[in-house]
């Protein structure tokens, strides 16, 4: 081998351990982050999947005779299902368009758990703020009050 072919391929040698070196130090430096994703993704997993049983449980109701009553006592834990996991999805999610969409699960979720109970006669739940507000709003209590029972949706 000449002189010359010989520094090429020591060149070569050379750089490449430096590539696999720099991969490594790569890889190292980023698995702190990959490890927290992975423990976010699993605490939100682990929220996903308690919303997912309490809501199986629900909805296994008994039949009571009474199929508009039972139809709300199914529905209802779905609904509050649903609203469990948009508020797990705004803990840990994200993606802008998700997070927005999660927002209004929670909202149209709620509004119709209370127009369902409504429609069967049971008493307007306690007001209590949404899920993901950090401050009182207005009511729209009185509003659902006054709203025709025989009003379809």
């Amino acid at each position: 081998m000449t002189r010359d072919r010989k520094r090429r391929v020591a060149f070569v040698m050379l750089a490449g351990l430096a590539f696999c070196g720099g991969i490594a130090v790569a890889s190292s430096a980023s698995a702190p982050k990959l490890a927290r994703g992975a423990t976010e993704e699993a605490e939100y997993l682990a929220e996903n999947d308690a919303a997912m049983t309490t809501m199986m449980q629900g909805v296994a109701a008994q039949p009571t005779g009474d199929i508009d009553r039972d139809f709300v006592v199914m529905m209802v834990p779905h609904h509050q299902g649903a609203i469990d996991m948009a508020v797990s999805y705004l803990k840990f999610g994200r993606n802008e368009q998700l997070r927005r969409i999660a927002q209004e699960i929670i909202v149209d979720q709620q509004q119709e758990i209370i127009a369902m109970k409504m429609a069967v006669g049971e008493p307007m739940p306690q007001q209590s703020a949404a899920p993901t507000q950090s401050y009182s709003e207005p009511s729209s209590a009185p509003a659902m009050q006054r709203m025709d029972p025989n009003m379809k949706m």
